[in-house]
């Protein structure tokens, strides 16, 4: 049984456990393109070296998911299996709305969220267009769905329509989903409170999803304290995560799960805060200290973490005080 689905029956049954999921999310050339894999010292990496990443993070088995392109889950997931055997579950990114379409240059970020799907359903299962009832469980059975809501009606009627359409293909193709819910992206108007708006936007899309159409958990910006605990307290059955937004400090990394995880976050969902960490397996070990209660000090990580670093030989690119510092980040996808 992988540990995802361990966590997710023991949280449900007993709200008061201390489970936390953990996921890598090495999805991004879904978004960025080229700058999607990060830099190895001076030069970027390549996709190939993106990937070997993949492997290496599913190998130390600390995550619970790793989630992929779909590009990326055909090589890894459905030929070369390294999730067989391995407690960490695949996960495919399902959509990719227009708000994370980001080469260089682009305009996109700046225009209202608009729906769209590259990848397949069936391609995430089986690797091809059309499945056997036998060949599903070949591939990822797990996806994240992101939408962006503007308090737009027009735009956010059709990202509702398209969330949808595809809660109701993957109910019947037997394709679970976790659901991404970005800060709006290019409002039609200044929303005062953004950690309420989405909150209720939550709420509400969600008051009319029963039985297997509904997520698995949820994937949303840090929005403080007050957002969070509303959010967890209004409805426990929700298991609501935490995207990591711009990279920051290592202490930005870990004091944001640290709080998150007080006010009640039961998952983390980090991208480029592991992917542009000096040294992602000692990164991602110290998260999970972090997440299962071993350790409950942020700043004590940061300088566990240097320790550690040089034990492996890797130079820290800021100095511990440097690194000890909280710097202002934002959480929306093409924020740098």
């Amino acid at each position: 049984m992988k540990s995802l689905d361990e966590k997710i029956a023991r949280i449900r049954s007993d709200s008061n456990c201390t489970d936390f999921i953990l996921a890598d999310a090495k999805d991004a050339d879904m978004a960025f393109g080229l700058a999607a894999t990060g830099r190895n010292g001076d030069r970027a990496r390549t996709l190939a070296e993106y990937r070997q990443q993949m492997r290496d993070n599913v190998s130390q088995g600390l995550i619970d998911i790793m989630l992929m392109s779909a590009s990326s889950n055909d090589l890894l997931t459905l030929n070369e299996r390294i999730f067989d055997g391995s407690p960490v579950t695949p996960a495919v990114r399902a959509n990719d709305s227009t708000d994370i379409w980001l080469p260089t240059g682009g305009l996109y970020a700046n225009q209202p969220s608009r729906p769209f799907r590259t990848a397949s359903i069936n391609h995430a299962m089986c690797g091809k267009a059309d499945c056997g009832p036998d060949e599903r469980r070949r591939g990822a059975d797990l996806g994240l769905y992101s939408i962006t809501l503007n308090n737009c009606p027009t735009r956010d009627l059709e990202t509702l329509a398209a969330y949808r359409d595809f809660r109701r293909e993957a109910e019947r193709k037997g394709f679970r989903h976790f659901l991404e819910v970005f800060n709006p992206n290019a409002p039609m108007q200044a929303i005062a409170n953004i950690g309420r708006f989405v909150n209720d936007s939550i709420a509400r899309a969600l008051a009319g999803v029963s039985g297997g159409g509904r997520p698995l958990f949820l994937k949303i910006a840090y929005n403080g304290p007050e957002a969070m605990e509303a959010l967890t307290s209004y409805d426990p059955s929700l298991i609501v995560g935490i995207l990591g937004g711009a990279a920051g400090t290592t202490y930005d990394a870990f004091l944001q799960l640290q709080e998150a995880k007080k006010y009640g976050a039961r998952a983390a969902l980090y991208g480029r805060m592991i992917n542009n960490s000096e040294h992602q397996l000692t990164f991602i070990k110290h998260l999970r200290w972090l997440a299962d209660g071993a350790a409950h000090d942020a700043a004590d990580l940061v300088r566990s973490y240097h320790n550690e670093l040089a034990t492996v030989g890797v130079s820290p690119r800021r100095s511990l005080a440097e690194d000890l510092q909280a710097t202002p980040r934002e959480s929306s996808y093409d924020a740098t």
